[in-house]
Formats: structure tokens, C-alpha cells, sequence
């Protein structure tokens, strides 16, 4: 039972996933599931802090994203787009494997009025999620909470997910039902079409369940991934046959597979056991001498190096047997000898060290894998436990702590940082405040006397304008003439009148200059008002502002070093904080290491165990062997026969 590879796809799934949800949220999501969606959404984002954790959600930053979400909804800074960042936040800790704490979202959702679409999207990858953990339960309370039908082709992938969860509950009926309508003899869905007939079979309808994959198992597949279901159903097929006591039905399936396929060395154990119980051992050699010479870490390998020698002994070469028994036996030592080296490396620490060394990783989340063996002592006998889905769960949740960490660390370190820049601004504040206000004393520029300034010149302008007195606003020059013309008045007054023929001249022509200069200063009293008037509103704006930023200076020498306490306080907790989380992700890491070296010592303990099986079985042999040479041969028995 699997599901097919566009259900749960690897690479990009998480982006995949948070976009399938944000979809109907507004956000645009790529068409097919296993694709990282690369267009930025097409509805406008309204606040900026939003943008940022789209941002970081487009370039692949799963973690920066979900810290700068959380952060910024901790401070409410996205109100305009509330919905779709706790949607986002769910996708993002769904992504992660939280799905416990994705529901609690989902569940607020629900009870907010989210719209249905939303709603099913999200409770459909919960449940993949679930079901790839194994909470089979979980996954199908989810899976029922889904009320719409889902948009294509989510709707085909939720269907076989459903069957695929009614199956490992064992409801193999349901199931069936499920499969049925999307998975007929003609149906495109090889996986679902797989399914189906497993489901049947195990539901008890035998026959139809072989039709299904006897179906499946002779068609002409086009590439690899096709292929390998094919071998797959052709192989349960075999084996269901074997069980059933049709060793020959059993022969014909196991003859369609592969011999270079996944599959490969199942069919071949298998198909040498369909020949012996047809009694033909001599046909049996062949696929067992095949198969025995591969990696000995497989264990239908190491079956057919106990069945190469048991074929022999049915044919009566009991030299060959014999020769190929010890070779066995030789084997099965060796092996497990590379086993406990593997162990002891494993309990050093190098299993776990090489293979984060050998697939590093800048980000943590539950759908990272790996590709490459660590380089220890026969590496190749852990491949089948690393492609177990418990040691790669446990591997991704080291993985995570040892993310975390680092992140744990950096933010330790930037917190002595953030402690020095506090330090630098408070020293700062207390030099520069009090020579602020020194320097505005010793210039003469109190608030107190630049605001009676002020004041004197309003009343001036008052007065002025009361009056419509031009004079009030003449210039130096201007006021440098009426000073002339005072003078000289004053001295042609103090003249006698018939002192001087030419004085009632002078007196005329200065009567005119006067005229001039007071019809000059009328013609200019608009102008020069409104300049005034506009110079007096700035000054007192300026003043107003020097008011208040003289407030804000004594508000801060009283506020400040509050403030500064607040966040001195502020990073002491946090770093008490750290100093309590950094011992506890440290301590979680280590058990989580010993989980996972346990994982790989238990599998390869059960091989000890199968080797040590194996062993006695073919010793028992040998010496049914030398029992049997050693026994009186009878007149005209088999070995009496040229």
C-alpha cells in the first residue's frame, strides 16, 4: 500500500502545500501540488509586514517566515489580511509536522466563519500530513471534516488518500468502494488501480482482487516509476499464490518482473520457491545461484545462500552442498562481524554525524530528506535502515533540534550584542542632554527669553497694523532717509524764515522728498505686513517646535533611563531564557541522537538475529550432510548407481 508520488511529492512540497491552502485565500497557488509556487499573490498587499513574510515565504525561508508572521501578530500589525496570515501560520506548522497545533488554527478558522473552500483545502492536508505519520485515526477524523468537494486534482488525491487510511484501519471493504469508481479496469490511476486490488484481496474477494492486479501486471508501462508498480503487483500477486497452494500460478506472475528492478530480488526468492514445491529443484538453482551472489544486505540474499545449497542437497550433489553450505556459513560470520563494527561505529556517534555532514540543510522542516550514506564501516548494511519511515521521521526531528540550536546560539549571541548597544546609547543619552542644554544657555537662546522676543515683536506688529503705519515697516535705507529728513528739517525750523532767499526752496523740495518717501512706504505697508505678519507665524511655529522639543528632552531625561531599564530587563529575560532553552534543545538532541543510533542498532540486531538463524540452519544441514555420508549405503540404492 502506497500512495502515488504526485500525492505526496518531495521536493517543494511544503511550499506546495502552505500555497494549496493560501489559495482560495487570495494568495496564487501553483497547479500541481509538487510544484513551488513563484508568483507573488495577485490581490495587493496592504500592510508592509505582510509583504515581508511573503517574501520570505516565496524564497523558500519557511522559518524567518513563520517567526516574522508570529511576531508581527503578536504586535497586530497585519489587521488587513488577518485571515490569510493565520492560514499561512497553519500551512507553515503543518509543514513542519505540527499538526496538533495546525488544527488548533484550522479549529479557530472554523469557528471564525473562515469560507468552506479554506476550510476543506486545510483539513485535506492535515490528514496527508497524519497519514504520513502513521496517526491513521487523526487522519480520518480530519478527512471527514472535509464538507465540498475539493478542486481538481485534489479531490482524486483525497479519495485515494481516504482509501489508503480506510486500508491501515483495515476497513479494506471501505476502501474497495472508495477505489472502485476511480480505479476501473481501464482507469489511468495505476496506484489507485494498485490499491484496489490489494484492497480486495485482503477484504476476502480474492478473485477480483487478482484480476485487478493481474491487470495491472501485464501492461506495457511507460517509464521507470510505472514500471516498478507493475513489478510490485506482480510480485504480491506471486506471493498471494504461493500462500494459496498454486505454486505455478505463482511461477507465472513472478516471471513478469524485472531482473533489475526493486523488486528484482523478491521475485526471484520467490520464483525458486514456486519451482521446488513443483518439485523441480534443479529449475530452482537458477534464480537462487542469481540471486545469491548479490548484496548480502538484502535478506532475500542471504535466504538464497541457505536455498542454493538446499537445492543442491535435493539433487543429491552433496558435495556441492556441502562446499556451499560452509561458503554460507563463512558468509553469514563475516556479515555479522561488519555488523557489530557497524554497531560500534553507530554507538560512537558517526552514523548520525555523517549523515548530517553528508546532506546539509540552511532550513528545517518535515519534508527535508537525504540522499547520500554516511562514510562508516559497511554503510551499505544501514541503507534499508535509513529508508525506514521511522528512522527518517526521527531523523528529520534531530535535524530540526540541531536547526534550532544554531538559531538558539545566534540569537544568544546577538542578545550580547543588542546589551552593548544598549550600553553605547545610554552613556550617549547621559553626556549629550545635559550639553544640549548648556550650549542653549550659553547662546542666549532660553525658551524663555526667545519667547518674550517673540511676544514684543507681536505687540510691535499690533500696534503697527492697529495704526496702518507704513514707517513701522520700512527698511534700513528707508529709516536711514527718515533720519536725514528729521535732521534736516530740524535745521531749516531753526532758521529764521528770511534768513536765506533760497530756503523756501529747500523747505519745498524737502516737503516733496518727504511726501515720497511716506506715499512710498503706504504704496508698500500691504506687502511688507503680510511678510511680516508670515515672519512672525514662523517664528512662532519654530517656537512652538523648540517648546516641544524641549519637552520631548526633559520627557526623555525623565522617560529615557526607564526605558533603558525596560530594555535592559527585557534582555536579561530573554537571556535567561536562552540559557534555560540552549541546555534543553541541547539535552532533546542528545536523546533524539540515542533514538535514532537505537532505531538503526535494533534493525541491525534483528540481521544479527536472522544471521544467527541462518547459521544454525545451515550447521544443522552440514551435519544432516555427514550424517548422511556417513550412513551404509543400501544394495542398489541411488548412490550405489554409476
Amino acid at each position: 500500500m502506497r500512495l502515488r508520488s504526485r500525492l505526496l511529492p518531495r521536493p517543494g512540497l511544503a511550499a506546495a502545500l502552505v500555497a494549496g491552502v493560501l489559495a482560495t485565500a487570495g494568495a496564487r497557488a501553483a497547479d500541481d501540488p509538487g510544484k513551488v509556487p513563484a508568483d507573488p499573490p495577485r490581490h495587493p498587499v496592504v500592510d508592509p509586514h505582510y509583504g515581508d513574510v511573503l517574501f520570505e515565504f516565496y524564497q523558500g525561508r519557511y522559518f524567518p517566515a513563520i517567526t516574522k508572521l508570529e511576531v508581527s501578530q503578536h504586535f497586530d500589525r497585519m489587521q488587513h489580511h488577518a485571515d490569510e496570515a493565520e492560514v499561512l501560520r497553519g500551512g507553515l506548522l503543518l509543514s513542519y509536522g505540527l499538526h496538533k497545533q495546525a488544527a488548533e488554527v484550522f479549529e479557530a478558522l472554523l469557528a471564525r466563519g473562515a469560507p468552506p473552500s479554506v476550510r476543506d483545502r486545510a483539513w485535506y492536508f492535515l490528514a496527508k500530513i497524519r497519514f504520513q505519520r502513521g496517526l491513521m485515526p487523526d487522519a480520518s477524523a480530519a478527512l471527514g471534516r472535509i464538507e465540498h468537494v475539493l478542486p481538481e486534482p485534489l479531490e482524486d488525491d483525497r479519495k485515494l488518500l481516504q482509501a489508503n487510511v480506510a486500508m491501515a484501519l483495515g476497513d479494506n471493504d471501505t476502501a474497495s468502494r472508495i477505489l472502485a469508481p476511480i480505479a476501473g479496469p481501464r482507469g489511468s490511476d495505476l496506484y489507485a488501480r494498485y490499491n484496489l486490488g490489494v484492497a480486495m484481496i485482503r477484504g476476502g474477494d480474492v478473485a477480483h482482487g487478482t484480476n485487478v492486479l493481474d491487470d495491472l501486471g501485464r501492461l506495457t508501462m511507460p517509464d521507470e516509476e510505472s514500471r516498478a508498480l507493475r513489478d510490485k503487483a506482480n510480485v504480491a500477486l506471486g506471493f498471494a499464490a504461493m500462500k494459496a497452494g498454486k505454486p505455478v500460478a505463482a511461477r507465472d506472475y513472478l516471471q513478469r518482473v524485472r531482473l533489475q528492478g526493486l523488486q528484482a530480488n523478491a521475485a526471484l526468492l520467490g520464483f525458486g520457491w514456486a519451482a521446488d514445491a513443483v518439485g523441480n529443484p534443479k529449475q530452482a538453482l537458477v534464480p537462487w545461484l542469481e540471486l545469491a551472489g548479490r548484496d548480502p544486505s538484502d535478506p532475500s540474499v542471504l535466504e538464497a545462500q541457505l536455498a542454493v545449497p538446499y537445492a543442491y542437497a535435493e539433487l543429491h550433489a552433496d558435495a556441492q552442498a556441502l562446499q556451499r553450505y560452509e561458503n554460507a556459513i563463512a558468509n553469514f560470520e563475516n556479515e555479522d562481524a561488519n555488523i557489530d563494527a557497524t554497531i560500534a561505529a553507530i554507538r560512537e556517534g558517526k552514523l548520525v554525524e555523517g549523515l548530517m555532514n553528508r546532506n546539509p540543510g540552511d532550513e528545517m522542516g518535515w519534508f527535508q530528506t537525504f540522499r547520500d550514506l554516511p562514510l562508516m564501516p559497511h554503510a551499505r548494511l544501514l541503507t534499508p535502515v535509513i529508508a525506514g519511515n521511522e528512522f527518517q521521521e526521527a531523523f528529520k526531528n534531530y535535524r530540526d533540534l540541531q536547526f534550532l540550536t544554531h538559531n538558539l546560539t545566534e540569537w544568544h549571541d546577538n542578545l550580547g550584542v543588542f546589551g552593548d548597544m544598549l550600553a553605547t546609547r545610554r552613556q550617549a543619552f547621559a553626556e549629550r542632554l545635559p550639553r544640549i542644554r548648556e550650549q542653549q544657555q550659553s547662546r542666549g537662546l532660553g525658551l524663555d527669553q526667545l519667547s518674550k522676543r517673540s511676544d514684543a515683536n507681536a505687540a510691535d506688529l499690533k500696534q503697527a497694523e492697529d495704526a496702518a503705519d507704513g514707517v513701522a515697516f520700512a527698511d534700513a535705507n528707508e529709516r536711514g532717509l527718515q533720519q536725514r529728513l528729521a535732521r534736516v528739517t530740524d535745521t531749516l525750523t531753526r532758521l529764521p524764515a528770511d534768513a536765506d532767499p533760497g530756503l523756501a526752496d529747500a523747505r519745498e523740495r524737502l516737503r516733496r522728498v518727504a511726501g515720497a518717501l511716506a506715499w512710498q512706504l503706504a504704496h508698500e505697508y500691504p506687502a511688507r505686513a503680510w511678510d511680516a505678519k508670515k515672519g512672525q507665524k514662523q517664528t512662532e511655529d519654530a517656537l512652538a517646535s523648540a517648546r516641544q522639543h524641549d519637552a520631548d528632552l526633559a520627557r526623555a531625561q525623565q522617560e529615557e533611563p526607564i526605558r533603558f531599564e525596560d530594555f535592559a530587563r527585557r534582555i536579561a529575560a530573554l537571556d535567561a531564557r536562552l540559557d534555560v532553552l540552549l541546555p534543553r534543545v541541547a539535552a532533546l538532541s542528545k536523546e533524539q541522537q540515542g533514538v535514532l543510533q537505537e532505531i538503526a542498532t535494533t534493525e541491525l540486531k534483528a540481521q544479527k538475529e536472522r544471521l544467527a538463524a541462518y547459521t544454525a540452519q545451515a550447521r544443522y544441514a552440514v551435519a544432516q550432510l555427514y550424517d548422511r555420508a556417513t550412513e551404509p549405503k543400501e544394495e542398489g540404492s541411488h548412490a550405489d548407481k554409476p
